[in-house]
């Protein structure tokens, strides 16, 4: 695996600041080669963002994270114990919300503290916490077809807050919806990464949008996928999503990924 440090770097977090390991990791599909003795650090409570071309493994990766895909070989740690399956201490949000059509919002974000037993109203209260915090107050009771795209997606966020896990896995959550309403949702991200103090793993598309979002950029080369480079932005994020594209700094960062991007973007 060929890895640089950017120059945008911070120093490397000690050993216990990490939340998860990915350790020599390896996963073909028949003769395709989706992950190669990949290896890759994700900092506890800091957002890294998982950015490269279509088809270098980035969903991959993350579904062996959450223990929906089996790995070949190699190591996947999360605090410190091996991931042999889902857990409770990783949440999945997908990105095509995976919503239960016949439940309302709250049974939606309730969902998975239902399957675990807790009672009732204890499941109901913290689903309620959640349903405010990303914005949804009022619609407790709306069912996933009278909601716009961005809304059933931020039912999908505040089931996996929900059920309080650690990590929380996140598949490119913002592509369905429209310009205004993703910046919404990246200045919502932001808060959340640092009100929660979980680790976020959020696979993009969008290079602005990793360089916005993220405490760490792992950029990954095409199949068999590999890190390429590692970016850790230094971005005064207090300036508010409208005005930081404007910032040398920032578009410092995004010429210096697309410089690395471009030669495998067909």
């Amino acid at each position: 695996m060929s890895q640089t440090e950017s120059a945008f770097a911070n120093a490397h977090p000690t050993e216990q600041d990490i939340a998860v390991s990915i350790r020599g990791v390896s996963k073909n599909y028949g003769a395709v080669e989706a992950l190669k003795d990949m290896s890759l650090d994700f900092p506890r409570g800091q957002l890294t963002s998982l950015l490269g071309p279509s088809g270098c493994g980035k969903t991959t990766l993350l579904k062996i994270i959450a223990g929906l895909l089996k790995h070949d070989s190699g190591e996947i740690i999360v605090n410190g114990k091996n991931v042999t399956g889902p857990g409770p201490n990783r949440a999945f949000v997908f990105q095509d919300f995976a919503l239960l059509p016949w439940a309302t919002v709250m049974r939606n974000v309730a969902f998975g503290l239902e399957l675990r037993g807790v009672p009732r109203s204890e499941r109901e209260d913290k689903a309620e916490k959640y349903i405010k915090g990303v914005g949804l107050a009022g619609f407790e009771n709306a069912y996933p077809h009278e909601l716009s795209g961005g809304m059933r997606q931020r039912v999908g966020l505040a089931r996996a807050l929900s059920v309080d896990a650690n990590v929380l896995l996140l598949d490119e959550p913002f592509s369905a919806v429209d310009e205004q309403t993703r910046r919404k949702f990246q200045e919502d991200l932001l808060s959340l990464v640092a009100n929660e103090k979980k680790t976020f793993i959020f696979v993009t598309h969008s290079i602005e949008e990793a360089v916005y979002c993220s405490d760490q950029i792992a950029l990954l080369l095409p199949r068999p996928s590999r890190v390429h480079e590692m970016i850790r932005p230094q971005i005064d994020r207090s300036k508010g999503v409208d005005n930081i594209p404007r910032e040398p700094e920032y578009l410092d960062i995004v010429d210096q990924i697309w410089a690395s991007l471009r030669a495998y973007v067909e």
